[in-house]
Formats: structure tokens, sequence, C-alpha cells
């Protein structure tokens, strides 16, 4: 749902120009000292990008699901890092928050994400609880107002610029499942609180990842999320479904970007008298890149659209996350293939896509796990328990 299509228009205009006129241009620096550049931050968070998921009562955009895929398919068409830095405020850093929150907590908290000057993140992921999420370890036990924490977590998103903290702690040692996962805000300041030394990764440079560890780190009662034990792992659930979606149109403006680069490279480019492009099979790569990111583009509209109705879109978020980023992986390779030689030289824009993109196949559900989600709910609305 479009709130105000003509001033939507006016607003992609504005963020499609800023993409192309602040942030290309500064993707080499980010590459070079693997963060992005503070100056560049300021005018990021000026230009409102911390805050479009975040409603208007608290500072930010408020944008339904459709507003903020669109958003997202530009803002991408850029180094990943770019987006990742703003990402988690726009998505899973301040979503539980927005979903569960209790009103102080919102006041809290909400309008310096949705300016910038506060980092969420999102603690889930553990060194034994991955794709299995209901088997995290970290556990939560209450002492008087407090909560005292004690855990690590891993491949935490902006963990190590991070000033709020959405972490899933097991408050029920004797539940194993979900319900007895809750969530709780902790403040980076929180004595017991630290996070690792930044991971040196495949791609993704500029984009901070990093353990993160709870050593007898006491959190006030008041910061549990939903006022409640046992809502954590719902939370998450919630969170996730739309992040889901919105980490696949998070894939498509690196695809389309991609081949922009590709099509430029091949109608230039010539050998045996004629440009590369001018050759079928060169073009046959072209059109499935097309077609791919076309389908995947409308698939992910139609879900974010159903999403804003109100509708249960859980078997859905899956497909989009599952087909965007496999299709984000199969552009990088054909746009590498086009650009020959080339293509495998640091520094040249497919290059760094190639290896940023080989993420989005792992986070917010591997492929797998999503292939087994979709399989299972495919199943179940037949009317077949494979559990049973």
């Amino acid at each position: 749902m479009i709130r105000d299509t003509q001033g939507f228009e006016v607003f992609i205009g504005k963020l499609r120009d800023f993409v192309r006129t602040r942030l290309v241009p500064n993707e080499a620096r980010v590459a070079a000292a693997d963060e992005v550049p503070v100056d560049v931050v300021s005018d990021m968070a000026a230009n409102g990008l911390f805050g479009y998921s975040i409603p208007e009562a608290y500072g930010g955009a408020g944008m339904t699901t459709e507003e903020l895929v669109l958003a997202a398919m530009e803002l991408s068409q850029c180094s990943v890092a770019f987006r990742a830095r703003v990402g988690t405020n726009t998505g899973i850093g301040s979503e539980a928050l927005v979903a569960e929150g209790s009103e102080a907590q919102k006041r809290r908290y909400l309008p310096d994400m949705a300016s910038g000057k506060l980092t969420g993140c999102f603690a889930l992921t553990e060194p034994e609880a991955g794709s299995d999420a209901t088997a995290l370890r970290t556990t939560a036990v209450r002492d008087g107002d407090h909560y005292v924490l004690n855990g690590t977590k891993c491949f935490i998103t902006n963990a190590p610029i991070a000033g709020l903290f959405t972490v899933m702690a097991r408050t029920a040692p004797d539940n194993p499942g979900a319900s007895g996962v809750s969530a709780f805000l902790v403040e980076r300041e929180t004595p017991g609180l630290s996070t690792g030394k930044p991971y040196s990764k495949m791609g993704q440079a500029g984009s901070p990842v990093s353990e993160v560890h709870f050593d007898n780190c006491r959190v006030p009662a008041a910061n549990l999320i939903g006022g409640e034990e046992g809502k954590g792992f719902r939370t998450a659930m919630k969170v996730l479904n739309k992040q889901r979606i919105h980490l696949a149109a998070l894939c498509i403006g690196p695809a389309i970007r991609m081949l922009d680069d590709a099509i430029a490279h091949t109608a230039s480019r010539k050998q045996f008298g004629q440009p590369v492009g001018a050759f079928q099979l060169v073009q046959a790569l072209i059109a499935d890149c097309q077609t791919e990111i076309h389908a995947a583009r409308a698939l992910v509209l139609e879900t974010a659209r159903k999403r804003d109705e109100g509708k249960d879109v859980t078997m859905e978020a899956s497909i989009c996350k599952y087909f965007a980023s496999e299709m984000c992986g199969r552009v990088a390779d054909r746009c590498v293939q086009m650009l020959g030689g080339y293509g495998f030289i640091s520094d040249n824009s497919i290059e760094r896509f190639y290896r940023d993109v080989r993420l989005f196949r792992l986070y917010e559900g591997t492929s797998q796990i999503h292939q087994i989600n979709i399989a299972k709910r495919t199943f179940s609305a037949a009317g077949h328990d494979l559990t049973a």
C-alpha cells in the first residue's frame, strides 16, 4: 500500500539521486577503510534513511511494507555496506520494539533510532543456535527488579557499533522450546555486555559483524519486551517475517545494479569487431538476468501488498527470501561471466557485489531452511501433517 502516490514518487526520485550522487561515488572509499565514513553516515541520517519503518509518532517515516520494499530496491543499488549501516534500524534492530515494545520503551529508544543517533542490532544467533533458533542457550534469570543475562551470540550485524541490542534469551530453563524464550532491550553501556572483534569476512566490507557476550549482565526488568516472559520467540518470528520480505527487496537492488554495469560493459567492449553484447549467448545471459529480476520484484511487491492488507504471508515471506537471494547469486555469476577477465579484477563493482551478495543466501534463514519451511507449509495447506 502506498499512502500518497505522488509524494512517494518524489521521495523515490530524491533517494535515487542520493544513491547515485552521494553513495556510489564513495563505494571504493568504504571498501578501502572497511567502514562507512562519519560524514556519509551524517548525510544518510539527514536524508531520513534510518527511520523508514519506525512510526511517524516516534520520528520515523512509518512506511508501509510496500513503501519499504520499494525504497529498499533503490537504496540497495549501491555497496551493501550503506544499506547495512541503516538496515538494522529500518529492520530487525527496531521491529521487535515497534511490534511488542511498551510505550515507555518506544519513547525512550525509537526517536534516537529514527534519527540515526542510536544504532540497533538483533542478537538471536548463537554458536549452537542458528537455523534452529529455539536451541539458544543464553539465559536470563530474574533477580529482583533485574534479569541477569549470560551467554554468547554470534554473527550479529552492526554489533560493534550498536548502542542498543535486542536480545533473545531463555527465561525458562526447563522449557527447551520457543515458549521459554524472552526478548530484552540491552544498552551498550550495561556492565557485563561486550562485543568481540569484528569478523574478517568474504565480502560486505564496511558492515561490521561480531560476537556479543553477556557475563552476569544485569538488565532492568522494565526492558523485557512485551512485559511478559515467553513472548520472545513469537516476537522474533514477527520481526523475521517482515524482515524476510525486506531482505528479498534488498537482494533485487544489487541485481539491478550488476545488470546495469554488465550492460554498459558489453555494449562498449568489442571482440571480433563488434560489441560483446551483440553475441547471442551474451544476450541470453542478459535476458535470464532481466527475467529473474522482474520475477523477484513482482513476487516481493505482491507479498508486501498482502502483508499490508493484514494477510498471513509466512510462507510467501519464505518464498520471497529464498527466490530473491538465489536469484541475486545467479545474476552475480552471470555478470562476472559477461565481463570476462575484468569481472575477476578486485574493486570492479561486479566483483565486489559477487562477494557481497553471497551472504544473502545464508542469513535470515538459509535457502535450505526456507525450502523446508515452504514444503512443510505446502503439505499443511493441503491437509497433510507430516509430523504425525
